[in-house]
């Protein structure tokens, strides 16, 4: 399988070109920490085994730059989002989640709250 996926919108509008796919826990924790930026197609996908409020919450500490912070459940459904900015100690949202798209904030413009997303590789 491959390590990237491309995200859409229900209409089929591609979002992100090169989303990684990271279902681990160290790509995970690691996330975007360090990165100095991030290309206007690229982003990633955190995807966790279950739905979780808990386990899908994110920090921002050791970032360099504000990212798009997107919330989907099981369905791929948009549960929640927010503008992450730099050295928070933590995000959380508002339901129950099992993936995250971290990416540039431009993208939380082009993403409504109940739209379903879907990701391929």
């Amino acid at each position: 399988m491959s390590a990237f996926r491309t995200l859409r919108n229900e209409r089929g509008e591609v979002l992100l070109a090169r989303a990684k796919w990271c279902s681990g826990y160290w790509c995970r924790l690691r996330g975007l920490m360090f990165r100095r930026s991030l290309a206007e197609d690229e982003g990633l996908i955190l995807a966790y085994g279950r739905e979780s409020v808990l386990e899908s919450s994110i920090h921002m500490l050791f970032m360099a730059f504000p990212i798009a912070a997107i919330w989907l459940d099981a369905q791929g459904r948009v549960v929640d989002k927010a503008l992450a900015k730099p050295w928070r100690l933590a995000y959380v949202p508002r339901r129950a989640a099992q993936y995250v798209i971290e990416a540039r904030p431009a993208l939380l413009e082009r993403v409504q709250l109940g739209e379903r997303l879907t990701f391929s590789a």
